[in-house]
């Protein structure tokens, strides 16, 4: 391998490839947010009206189904699965399939807190992806669409059988318009307005079939719920929720952004072209991994690999046995593309192994991408010849 990498002649337009909050749309600026109901009311006619709109036009890009609801919710995607989680196990055993962070933060929260007795948990190590076959359709099942912090996502929904009894909990953040979501296989379906459309943080989304609404009625959890929780009042759904009616207060500086995402993701083609946009950003990243020594994929396999969250390892050979020496080189990496102000926020995730992880969602400019892949080659060499000197 060459021990050094020509450094690039340009710089990156839009550094920013952090994981969430996301880079902003093209084209994004203060402007945008104009519109905005600020120093009203949430409960105000306009700003119900507003809700209402982030709502409408989630289900119009996403082709939700009309008897599916959807709801704003507090506390980004974390607390729309901790809601779907708190209100809705318990009935029935489940099975909980983790192979990053957020999925064993799932289980940690169905073991530890909630103590389900009736559980099985299915885990794999970072780019790998447990054995799904081996969720039962007579049980509820918990998931994670698309991992952020491992890079790696779940193929299709071919494993969810149609006929199940049980209901499917899907933690879809990085994957909702990004990737396909059957609807008719997901029963709770959870994401945040940070990620792919590049929303601002701290609100989630949670969309709920048929079943999953029937669920809420029929049962009551033997644990205390908070308010945040509640989407059941006096044994009835809370109908107000699902049409702009927020169990908190939101933001209605955020909620303009969210509409404005919204708005773009729709004018440039919906959810065809944003997956179109994050393809791109895939397989510019995949070209490059083929021609670069040092570098693949954290995902061990080309099916599983994930579209918006490009997780990738260092396998230098020089390195790859040591992983405290992967790790100084990869800090020194990241630090020195954040000092050029090339790739902002690219280190892998606290608890994944040593390597960069690199946003490619459809707010990403494909060219930008490229050039920060370019840059990171250059630095890799820069920090790897002082590390081994």
């Amino acid at each position: 391998m060459s021990a050094e990498a020509p450094r690039p002649a340009a710089k990156t337009i839009h550094p920013n490839f952090s994981s969430g909050p996301c880079q902003k749309r093209p084209g994004w600026s203060l402007q945008a947010l104009e519109g905005a109901v600020l120093g009203r009311s949430h409960r105000s006619k306009e700003g119900k009206a507003k809700l209402r709109q982030v709502i409408d036009l989630t289900r119009e890009i996403l082709s939700i189904p009309d008897n599916y609801r959807i709801g704003i919710v507090p506390g980004s995607d974390t607390g729309a699965v901790e809601m779907a989680l708190w209100g809705l196990l318990g009935p029935q055993g489940v099975d909980v399939f983790a192979w990053e962070s957020f999925g064993s933060d799932w289980v940690n929260d169905i073991v530890q807190e909630l103590e389900l007795e009736d559980r099985r948990v299915f885990e794999a190590a970072y780019g790998q992806l447990p054995d799904l076959s081996q969720a039962d359709p007579a049980r509820d099942i918990v998931f994670t669409w698309n991992g952020t912090t491992s890079g790696v996502r779940v193929p299709n929904g071919n494993w969810i059988a149609d006929d199940r009894a049980g209901l499917t909990i899907c933690d879809a953040t990085s994957a909702a318009f990004a990737m396909d979501l059957p609807w008719s296989k997901l029963d709770v379906t959870t994401w945040s307005w940070q990620k792919v459309l590049g929303g601002e943080g701290a609100h989630g989304m949670i969309v709920l079939s048929p079943r999953a609404i029937e669920r809420l009625t029929d049962h009551v959890p033997p644990w205390p719920m908070p308010k945040l929780y509640r989407m059941v009042a006096k044994g009835l759904v809370s109908e107000g929720l699902f049409v702009g009616e927020t169990i908190n207060t939101p933001s209605l500086l955020a909620v303009e952004d969210a509409i404005d995402g919204l708005i773009w993701a729709r004018d440039i083609g919906g959810l065809p072209a944003l997956k179109t946009r994050c393809q791109a950003n895939y397989k510019s990243a995949a070209e490059w991994v083929s021609r670069t020594e040092w570098c693949d994929f954290l995902a061990d396999r080309e099916d599983i690999r994930s579209e918006t969250s490009i997780c990738l390892k260092i396998v230098d050979p020089k390195l790859a046995s040591n992983p405290e020496l992967q790790a100084e080189v990869a800090s020194a990496v990241a630090a020195r593309l954040a000092e050029e102000k090339v790739a902002l926020d690219v280190g892998a995730y606290r608890t994944a192994p040593p390597g960069f992880r690199f946003w490619g969602g459809a707010t990403v400019e494909t060219a930008d991408l490229a050039l920060a892949l370019d840059w990171l080659n250059w630095a890799y060499h820069e920090a790897r010849k002082a590390v081994l000197a």
